[in-house]
Order: C-alpha cells, then structure tokens, then sequence
C-alpha cells in the first residue's frame, strides 16, 4: 500500500511545509474527503523528520479546517457536511449494515439509557422553581444541592467525597482539561504512562504543556521509573488512570500507589487521578485522593455510567487549588448549565439507574468472558468488568496492517499508536472496545473476524518509497 507523501518546500518551517502540502494536496483533489492521512510516526519515518513535526503540522491542517482528528482512529480530511465527529460516531448505529465498531469506549447501549432520560425531563417540566433556577446564574461550583446528590451518589458507589470538595464539569474530559490549565503553565512539563488516554494528550497540547512518558509494566506505572524523571525533569503533575489504564487495563497496585503518594511529596507535584472508566468497587485500589488528599485531584463523570451524552461530571479537588478551579470555570463558562445536571441528580436517585449500572456490570463480565473464549489463545489484557480488551500481536504482525484488513471486513479498532507517549515506538497492539458493540451477538460476530485475521494474517505488501 503506497501511502500519500507530500512534496515538501525548502523554505519555512517543516511542520508548515507540511501543513500547506496537505491543504495543497486537498485543494487537488489528491487528498479525497474523508480520507485517512498517514499515520503520524509513519510519515514522520519516511519525511525523516520527528513525530513532534508531524502532530504540529496536523494540529496546524485541523486549525485551519483541513482535516479533523478523530481521537482512537486517526486524522481525515474534513468532509464538508460532517462536523468535526458526527461521520465518525455515525458508525454506531450502522451495525444493521455490518459495520462493527469497537474503537470507542462507549457505554453499551441500553433503552433504559433514553427512558430515564425522558422521564427525569417530563419530571423538571413541571417543577416551576427548578426552572426558574435553571434560567437563573448560578455558581461557578454548582449549585449546592446538586454538590450534594452527587457526593452522596458516588459515595455510595464507592468513592467517597464531601460535597465542599466538588466542582461541578461538562464531564472528565472537560475537568481533565481544567486541571492542566489551572495547575499547570504553558512550557511545563506533566507526566503519564507511556501509553494513556488520547484526551490527556490532547488537553496537554492545547494547554501547550510537554507531556513526559513514563514505563509501564503488568502492575502499572514504574515508580522507579518516575522517581529518576522527577530527579532529572520533576512535573508539574503527573496524571494516572490506576483502576485501568487506557487503553491495557492494568491496574496500579497498593505499593505503587502508596509510592507515587510519597513521591508527589517530595517533589512537589500534583496528581490527577482520571475515574471515569467506572469499575465496580471490588475491582478497584485504594483511590489516590485518599492517600495523597492535599495534591490529588481527581476527575470523575457520568458517561461511562449513565450517558456520554449528558456531559455532567465532577472534580474533587482538595482546599487550595479549589478556589483557582472556580474561577478558571468561570472564565471558560461561567458555570455548568444547571439544567442538565438537575437532570443528573434526578437520574441517579431514581431505581433506574441501580438497575442499569448492575445490569451494565453484568454485560461487561459477559462480554469480557466473551472475548476470552474467541480470542483465548492470546495474550490479552484488561479488567473482569471492564470496557476494553488490550490485544498485543504475534510476532511480526503490524497493527497498522491489521487495523487496515479489519476496517476491509467492517470491523473499527484502535491501534497503540494514539496512546503514545513521546518519542519511543508503538507497540503492535490492539484496544478494542468490547463496551461498544451493539449487542452481544454483534461483538461475538467482530471478534470472529478478528481471530480470523490473527490465524491468517494479511500479507504485507511492498511498500515504495
């Protein structure tokens, strides 16, 4: 497979170049709509430049309106009557056709999602002071009462949290993004594994900070490892998903997490602990906002639970950066549209979503079982009720080449290559998202064909220059 090279000026910056070679190469017609650029340590290979290069000039082609980034999936030329997701999601509803997408961590579908929703809403309908309250300026934090139905919900799922402690976000993405632009100046440098979550990435890259990857291995984050980074580069924060990391699922064991609390002490830094993967609390560790309450924040939200949709989260942070939180929200957005999370605090008190949150446990086992017995003759990572499957390749088998022949039979995964961190190379690897599936029998169907490819790779094809 030849892949599309741009023809590079001799003037101006490298990224730039690149840049206006893509723009050119649209304006052509060489660069179709909805096309797939190169991956970004592919093309950084052939050009001989640096992946930072490569990323810059994409950010740089998405500012200007030429392609747009699809988190897990890669980066495409803008269509022109797609927004910058809306193709990209659309893929979930088309498993009627045959496509089966597993390259996002979504909660699995479920009518009770919508039905709750309905009725929480007919409900505020008729509440004449909510809605007076919801046309109404409120504070940047939340409104009071609302702090307190959320403490208490996920107190009782097993996170523990006062009320006085919350700030009230447009979900984890949207408080992971606070923390980096309120704790954190442009030009400092933060900490993650080696492999985390994309939006962690990208928040950093927005808040122009250098994200520094730390080694990993079967019991998380190697503190050895981190200990001898803050020696040599100390971060400003070091962010963590310790129940399961995305995309291997690894959890931080008690040692470590004790550690990297000793560690944040003598160094300085802050931790964000990044919940939202939601676990059951009998597969989850000690969280860290309880060892290291006073530099620890921690990000939590409802659309691993309830609905991505509703965008309603909650970051616990501890007294001192609290303050500085608020006001960075209000400056962003004065305060988190408090009908919504009426909404929210509505939905959680109600039996309905007791029932789909035991319901949705039981179907990630099931699914999780699932893969095992399709895909059981491979290593293969992630939690018991989790939402992903890590899936680390035979030798000699790329991701790139399977991920290709996969999406030529309808299957949607993610390789490695958008969770890396730094310069080091991706691993041959595979995170699929066993949550997203349709149902059962359509997840079922997907890793059929997946164990077909992996017992009859693809060729690999020559490759010019």
């Amino acid at each position: 497979m030849t892949i599309w090279l741009p023809s590079l000026s001799s003037q101006g910056t490298r990224y730039r170049s690149i840049a206006e070679a893509i723009a050119d190469a649209v304006r052509r017609g060489e660069l179709a709509p909805g096309q797939k650029l190169p991956p970004q340590r592919r093309l950084a290979d052939r050009l001989g430049v640096t992946i930072g290069t490569v990323t810059r000039a994409y950010a740089e082609a998405e500012r200007q309106g030429w392609v747009v980034a699809r988190v897990g999936s890669g980066t495409y030329v803008r269509e022109e009557d797609a927004g910058s997701s809306a193709a990209f999601l659309a893929g979930r509803s088309d498993a009627a056709a045959g496509t089966f997408d597993l390259s996002l961590s979504l909660p699995p579908p479920h009518p009770l999602r919508a039905q709750a929703l309905g009725r929480v809403l007919a409900e505020i309908a008729t509440d004449d002071a909510v809605l007076q309250r919801a046309v109404e300026y409120q504070s940047e934090r939340g409104v009071p009462a609302h702090r307190e139905q959320l403490a208490a919900w996920m107190t009782a799922l097993g996170m523990p949290v006062e009320a006085e402690a919350l700030l009230v976000t447009q979900g984890g993405q949207h408080g992971i993004s606070l923390v980096l632009q309120t704790l954190a100046r442009p030009g400092e440098r933060i900490a993650a594994d080696v492999l985390t979550y994309p939006g962690l990435i990208g928040a950093a890259r927005q808040a122009h900070l250098k994200v520094l990857g730390v080694p990993m291995d079967e019991h998380g984050m190697d503190m050895q490892a981190l200990g001898r980074l803050c020696a040599q580069q100390p971060p400003r924060l070091v962010y963590v998903t310790p129940d399961q990391n995305n995309p291997t699922g690894r959890l931080l064991g008690e040692d470590r997490r004790e550690q990297l609390a000793q560690l944040a002490r003598r160094h300085d830094f802050w931790i964000l602990e990044d919940g939202v993967q939601y676990l059951p609390e009998a597969e989850r560790g000690t969280p860290l906002y309880r060892l290291a309450p006073e530099r620890t924040l921690f990000a939590f939200s409802t659309a691993k639970v309830l609905a991505g949709g509703l965008r309603i989260g909650a970051l616990v942070a501890p007294p001192g950066p609290r303050e500085r939180l608020g006001e960075a929200l209000r400056a962003q957005s004065w305060m988190v549209p408090p009908l919504m999370v009426e909404a929210v605090c509505r939905w959680v008190s109600g039996e309905e979503s007791r029932t789909l949150l035991t319901w949705q446990t039981e179907e990630l086992g099931a699914r999780q079982r699932l893969a095992r017995e399709v895909l059981g003759g491979h290593p293969l990572g992630g939690r018991p009720h989790g939402a992903n499957l890590w899936l680390p390749l035979p030798e000699g088998l790329r991701s790139a080449v399977l991920v290709d022949a996969l999406a030529q039979r309808n299957v949607r995964v993610t390789s490695a290559e958008p969770f890396c961190v730094g310069s080091e190379p991706a691993p041959q690897a595979l995170r699929l998202c066993l949550s997203a599936a349709a149902s059962r029998e359509a997840l079922s169907q997907a890793l059929e064909i997946v164990a077909e490819l992996l017992a009859e790779p693809p060729a690999v094809p020559w490759q010019p220059l």
